[in-house]
């Protein structure tokens, strides 16, 4: 399998903002890099092979003050803290800062900035320095899978090598070859004292008696530092100086020396733009139950449409020879354990009166109450590595019955510290001791799993022998050939890693092949010192067994499978509406969820320090909004109307901190709504307010032992819900007649409006006047506080400011609203010469102001000549049942009546409260939501509806029904793309009653099972 590459918008975002610092710099031409190469002292016969030209990198042609000001101008427009200055160190004058979380594609980032700095200036020679061989190695992986993608993208490929002491004929390449050249080079190279080590500073005989750091220095590298906060000790500082690069490029999640900050891409926006996995936690929680010494664990609660719940339990008994064995059984209520037991007295009263699948719960007679993922009584070492390996077998088929039909492959990974627990050389099988617990108990759950109705996926099992689906990752002794435990680092950065280079090249090279199907290995085992190179995309669960300790943060120890899965052609699983379904990564942990995540989220809360806590008016100003229409501003009086919109809410507390209130409104889509003159800028408004951190905001972690299979009801097999489905399930293309004519004679008659139509605000300027206080302090004085403001008078300013600055009125128009100039023209000439006049007072607003008066109307045309067209498919009601995902039941409330599902986790409480009325209901036969994989395409993205319901025959008007809940009905409140897709979705189904439905099916929005009955009567 060969992984696909594309370009994505947030990876491009990150790779412009470097590239933007330098606007300005000419693209370098030949005769300005090129030099003559060192040749050294060759030998007597061969000085012709050392003597030719080099390239090396261009100087700098703008000066510091032009790149700071590109660096602030970056800075602004994604409002991150802007830099009063270069931050220069002794190793450049120019230092960026780019923060990336892990598994957003960091190395992508760079590998495709050092092709966007060639084509833009002509820089060609980059070096990459990493912490570690692991790292070293996942790069240089990394350069050559991407290689034909950027090929195809930039039309070249780049010559790429790690460096060797030993092999210093590539510097002569790298030195004199005019493409691009990159060196990837490992610290310890350069900065160790080892022979091998210091031979980068020495005068060699077989480099012609050249020092190999003067020829790299030569070509004035441009030098990208990976994971710089594992390179700040003062002796690596000190030997990067020995580079002479032309500038610095850092590239991290976790920064601990702040230099220029360019770009900021942190676990939360990471999370929130759905770019990593989700993670979800298996805590085992040991406790001691008074009076008992009786072993119990709770693995899990399972429910089914036609039976009570029942409990898999995990208990000792009693075999007929008298010796004890702890086994697994489900059990329901009124089972007792000690019976079940052989009559082991421990087990007295243990009699299972309630099983509680909302709450996870199980409790029995004597007044004992156990969660899943309880267990007590004697709870050693090995009993519980026994569970982390059960667990993390059952997380892993759970994920791959509903991920198999998708083309998704599931991979489990277990870092473990010691080789011998796997591989045991003294054994005959030389199984260690978690290779055999493993063996049994996968064969146990596999006989579960085969034991349901004959498919694909369950033929796809009984091909894969047990013994086959699980292997080791370790280092190999070169003398034996066996597997053993690697060296690892006792101190430094690297404490707990290895530098097991073989290791790591093995692990590299399988991992396209552990993507496939065809490889039987599932189930990864490894030394947790190899853990930096591990970056699969499809690790969907990862178990350390070994206890946690200081080494390795929670934040490092999901890293591992963070990165978004692919499927069986290499393409990423990123689809907006199914991404968090597919991608849920889930970690079995030593310990309790609760310990787990409190630990987690305090990594992720400290990894968040440079985010701003406070929302007040000086937060506020100055901050960009990104609009359609263009960058706006926040000046201070709207920073102010900001400011006064969240307090006058309760949104922000005493200390200007954001409030629970706010983040519950905005859940429910219950929003206030903001002042007339921020209207139009909601989404953004909002946007900059969830940039002001907050505990609330941080990533949902959930707990994996909760969500279950919703198995589907007889109502699914009801008359009624199939005819519902048969008259929605047909799939569309959609066509847009556009006509340019008609769109001008709407934003000219929208522009010219008398009273709705563009109005620009002139230019303003305050004038303060004030005094110098009678007494003054020299801390007033430091502070500004030596005068006090007596009179401040707001002025407009009604001149021209036309020929200050030159504007490209046209230009600016046609790239805001993706318009020909001719169309564009043709707007503005027909516009009213009072109208068009207002240009010359507020150039900016005006600009802005058309923009948004154009697109406006260019989405209403849309809509009016937006056609949809059936195509030979339709979706199948497996799609009820296909790759779907368990559910959290303690979010859905009461078992429902009318449902296809027993249980609905809703999104909000007017969904939920929906629901309930829904479902008492007499006029309503069945009604499903429907799954996120049922979408209409729209020209502003995929749209998926809420609800579909069947209504009564002649209990209302519209028997068929297709609605979409919403916190508001005011399309004020709704986003504007949001707005486009329901708007869309009435087109489409009108559409398709009108070809294929006898009886119409009705699509509408509503906010209340209230206002659906008022729309169907």
């Amino acid at each position: 399998m060969k992984l696909k590459f594309k370009t994505q918008a947030y990876q491009t975002a990150a790779v412009q903002a470097v590239v933007d610092c330098f606007k300005g710099q000419p693209p370098a031409s030949k005769e300005a890099v090129s030099y003559r190469l060192d040749p050294g002292k060759a030998k007597k016969g061969v000085e012709d092979l050392f003597l030719g030209n080099a390239f090396r990198n261009a100087d700098l042609q703008i000066s510091d003050a032009a790149v700071l000001e590109n660096i602030q101008a970056v800075q602004h427009s994604q409002n991150l803290p802007i830099s009063e200055a270069l931050v220069k160190t002794k190793v450049s004058r120019f230092n960026l800062d780019v923060e990336m979380e892990t598994g957003t594609g960091k190395t992508y980032v760079y590998i495709k900035t050092i092709f966007e700095l060639n084509l833009r200036y002509g820089w060609s020679k980059f070096i990459i320095v990493v912490p570690s061989i692991a790292i070293r190695e996942g790069v240089y992986k990394s350069l050559q899978i991407t290689a034909d993608h950027f090929l195809e993208s930039y039309g070249k490929k780049a010559r790429f090598f790690i460096y060797n002491s030993k092999q210093l004929h590539q510097l002569e390449s790298f030195s004199s070859d005019a493409g691009i050249n990159v060196m990837v080079i490992n610290v310890q190279a350069f900065n160790a004292t080892g022979k091998d080590n210091r031979r980068i500073y020495e005068e060699l005989d077989d480099f012609q008696s050249r020092k190999p750091i003067d020829v790299i220095s030569a070509n004035q590298p441009i030098l990208i530092l990976d994971e710089p906060q594992k390179m700040e000790g003062g002796k690596t500082l000190d030997s990067l100086v020995n580079f002479k690069p032309l500038m610095v490029l850092r590239y991290s999640a976790t920064h601990k020396t702040t230099h220029n900050k360019v770009h900021r891409l942190d676990a939360l926006d990471a999370y929130n733009q759905k770019l990593v996995k989700k993670i979800a936690v298996r805590g085992i929680s040991v406790k001691g139950l008074a009076g008992t010494n009786a072993y119990l664990y709770l693995q899990s609660i399972e429910i089914s449409p036609k039976k009570p719940p029942v409990a898999r339990i995990e208990f000792e008994q009693k075999l007929a020879g008298g010796r004890i064995k702890r086994i697994v059984r489900k059990l329901g209520k009124g089972d007792n354990l000690f019976e079940l037991s052989n009559e082991l007295d421990q087990y007295k009263g243990f009699v299972l009166s309630d099983i509680n699948a909302i709450s996870d719960t199980l409790s029995f007679t004597n007044g004992v109450e156990l969660n899943v993922g309880d267990a007590s009584g004697d709870v050693n070492e090995a009993a519980l590595r026994r569970i982390q390996i059960r667990e993390t077998i059952k997380a892993h088929f759970d994920k791959e019955q509903a991920l198999f039909a998708q083309g998704i492959k599931v991979l489990s990974l277990f870092f473990i510290d010691e080789v011998a627990k796997y591989r045991d050389y003294a054994q005959a099988d030389e199984k260690g001791e978690y290779a055999r617990i493993f063996e049994e108990e996968y064969n146990e759950y596999l006989n579960e799993v085969l034991e349901l109705e004959e498919t694909p996926y369950t033929k796809y099992l009984k091909g894969i022998a047990t013994e086959k689906t699980h292997n080791g990752y370790f280092s190999i002794d070169k003398k034996s050939k066996r597997l053993t435990d690697p060296d690892i680092a006792k101190r430094g950065e690297n404490a707990g890693l290895s530098d097991d280079v073989d290791a790591y090249d093995l692990i590299l090279k399988d991992k396209e092949k552990l993507l496939s199907f065809d490889e039987p290995t599932r189930f990864i085992f490894s030394h947790s010192a190899l853990r930096e190179g591990w970056d699969n995309p499809n690790v969907f669960v990862i178990c350390t067994l070994k206890h946690s300790d200081n080494t390795v943060s929670r934040r490092q120890e999901v890293g591992r499978g963070l990165r978004l899965a692919v499927n069986q052609h290499g393409e990423r699983m990123d689809h907006p509406a199914t991404v968090h379904d597919i991608n849920l990564l889930t970690v079995v942990a030593s310990e309790s969820y609760k310990d787990f995540v409190a630990a987690l989220q305090k990594d992720i809360s400290e990894s968040l320090s440079s985010r701003p806590r406070k929302a007040d008016q000086d937060y506020f100003t100055g901050k960009v909004l990104k609009t359609a229409a263009g960058d706006v501003t926040v000046t201070p009086q709207m920073a102010k109307q900001i400011y006064k919109f969240l307090l006058k809410n309760d949104y922000t507390d005493d200390n200007d901190r954001i409030s629970e209130a706010y983040h519950q409104a905005k859940q429910e889509g219950t929003l206030a709504e903001l002042p007339a003159e921020l209207k139009e800028y909601a989404e953004q408004v909002f946007a900059l307010v969830d940039s002001v951190f907050s505990d609330r905001q941080l990533p949902e972690v959930g707990d994996d032992r909760k969500p279950k299979k919703n198995p589907l009801n007889d109502n699914f097999n009801k008359q009624e819900f199939k005819e519902l489905w048969s008259r929605i399930n047909r799939k569309a293309a959609y066509s847009v007649a556009f006509d340019s004519d008609e769109l001008v004679k709407k934003a000219v008659a929208a522009i010219n409006a008398k009273d709705a139509g563009l109005r620009v605000t002139p230019l303003q300027y305050t004038v303060e006047r004030g005094q110098q206080v009678d007494e003054i302090s020299f801390d007033a004085m430091k502070s500004g506080d030596g005068f006090r403001v007596g009179e401040t008078r707001t002025e407009k300013y009604k001149q021209s400011v036309q020929s200050a600055v030159r504007y490209d009125l046209i230009g600016k128009i046609a790239e805001g609203t993706q318009l020909t100039r001719r169309t564009v023209t043709a707007i503005l000439k027909a516009i009213n010469v009072a109208v068009f006049a207002q240009f010359k007072t507020n150039p900016e607003s005006f600009i802005a102001e058309a923009i948004r008066f154009i697109n406006e109307q260019k989405a209403t045309v849309i809509i009016e000549h937006l056609a949809y067209n059936p195509i030979d498919d339709s979706y199948g009601l497996d799609i009820f049942t296909d790759g779907q995902t368990k559910q959290d039941f303690s979010k859905a409330g009461d078992k429902l009546r009318h449902h296809i599902y027993d249980y609905v986790v809703t999104d909000s409480n007017v969904e939920r409260q929906f629901v309930q009325e829904l479902d008492v209901s007499s006029d309503v036969v069945v009604y499903a939501k429907l799954p996120k994989g049922f979408f209409i395409p729209t020209p502003v993205g995929n749209y998926n509806p809420d609800w579909a319901i069947s209504f009564k025959a002649g209990a209302v008007k519209h028997i068929y029904f297709v609605a979409e809940t919403k916190g508001s009905m005011s399309s004020m409140a709704l986003r504007p793309m949001e707005d486009m897709r329901i708007e869309c979705a009435r087109k489409f189904f009108a559409e398709m009653s009108e070809r294929f439905a006898v009886e119409n099916v009705r699509y509408d929005v509503v906010d209340s099972y209230g206002k659906l009955m008022e729309v169907v009567k």
